[in-house]
């Protein structure tokens, strides 16, 4: 049959924030799509060549951190013919460290997931594929988020299946690698108009946010700290970032700009005292409230420099990382983020309202409820009465 290539990882769709590829990877896309049910070669996330043939795919195995969550966007769960224990939360022997942290494509899915036996353990610490479990699946494809192109390849010849590698990006929801996997999964499996709404409803939505906060002047903007980032379970108040793609997008200032910071990472103690008094307010991700109310209550002066603590004006978003990126409560965060830094800009936002908006968005279903009533959520986006939510005396 006649082959033809398309790169994944810039697929075009027109986006204000880097999502947008040539025109040519377009006509590419288009060409894909025209020839559906026709063998050809793609690209996947981390640069491998793989012969598929889209929308012939009917026993659907995802493995490793985040490729089941991806694929739910896109693809129909009554495909998969596996699933990892720590995504069927029915096992009794099973990893557990996120079960209670809101994960919305399990409160989607579960009780499809609890009916398909295991494709592998699965979690944080699965460090590879496992190939015989997901053999006695049986799959026609695998869907992958092992980033490592020799151990793709090698399962792949192990399976004798096609192993596509997807990939999500420092910038999460925002970043063009998570819409390069969308378009990818489109291709795959014959639903390119979905991830085309999908990726246009969240370009969307940043260039909304983005433009109703535009034209807050620099002395007007308070000065944020946001905390708790990165891995679910190991972090804390000292976890943070200069350069956060939530408060990007919603023109927020942050306390640590201008500090040379790369990425996710832990400031010390001494340098959050010396922030404190600049802190107008504190964001926490609520997955790490279990580590840092310990950590109070064993020294209740550590916020006692913090100008946001001391004012209360400390607020709760929804933990945006368990089993990797949570894209939709990450663009919930979004929302949120800009709602509590310019509350009359965004008078109108109902965050249970638009949670179930995002959420109907990403899996067909309004999970608003569900993700508040998650033991790590504490009931929701909200403002903190520190007295009481950290155990003051």
């Amino acid at each position: 049959m006649k082959m033809k290539k398309m790169t994944a990882a810039l697929l075009a769709s027109v986006m204000a924030f880097g999502f947008c590829g040539s025109t040519v990877q377009c006509e590419e896309q288009e060409t894909a799509v025209e020839n559906a049910g026709e063998e050809i070669t793609i690209t996947d996330m981390i640069g491998r060549e793989v012969s598929v043939t889209p929308g012939s795919y009917e026993r659907v195995v995802c493995v490793g951190a985040g490729a089941l969550r991806m694929y739910s966007y896109i693809g129909d769960v009554n495909l998969l013919c596996g699933v990892e224990d720590i995504d069927n939360t029915t096992l009794e022997e099973r990893p557990e460290m996120f079960d209670s942290v809101a994960r919305p494509y399990v409160l989607a899915y579960e009780e499809v997931f609890s009916m398909l036996p295991s494709c592998g353990v699965g979690g944080p610490m699965a460090q590879a594929a496992e190939a015989e479990k997901i053999l006695s699946c049986e799959p026609d494809i695998v869907i992958s988020e092992f980033e490592d192109v020799e151990k793709e390849d090698a399962l792949q010849e192990q399976l004798g299946v096609p192993v596509i590698t997807l990939k999500a990006g420092s910038k999460g929801v925002f970043d063009e690698a998570f819409s390069g996997s969308m378009e990818l999964l489109g291709v795959l499996f014959g639903e390119e108009e979905r991830a085309e709404e999908l990726i246009a409803y969240v370009e969307a939505e940043a260039a909304e946010i983005t433009s109703r906060t535009a034209d807050i002047a620099e002395e007007d903007k308070p000065a944020v700290y946001i905390c708790g980032l990165g891995n679910w379970g190991t972090t804390d108040h000292l976890m943070t970032a200069e350069n956060f793609v939530s408060l990007n997008i919603a023109n927020v200032k942050n306390v640590l700009s201008g500090t040379g910071m790369e990425g996710i990472q832990p400031i010390e103690e001494e340098k959050f005292v010396e922030l404190g008094e600049d802190m107008d307010i504190i964001i926490m991700d609520a997955a790490a409230v279990k580590n840092i109310i310990p950590l109070y209550q064993e020294d209740p002066t550590m916020f006692d420099t913090c100008k946001a603590w001391n004012n209360g004006e400390v607020y709760l978003e929804m933990a945006y990382n368990a089993y990797y990126t949570n894209f939709e409560i990450a663009l919930c965060n979004s929302w949120f983020v800009a709602k509590t830094v310019y509350p009359e800009l965004f008078e109108d936002v109902d965050m249970m309202e638009k949670t179930n908006e995002i959420t109907n968005m990403f899996l067909g279903q309004e999970l608003a409820e569900e993700i508040f009533a998650c033991p790590s959520s504490f009931g929701g986006y909200q403002k903190i009465d520190t007295a009481t939510f950290f155990g003051e005396n």
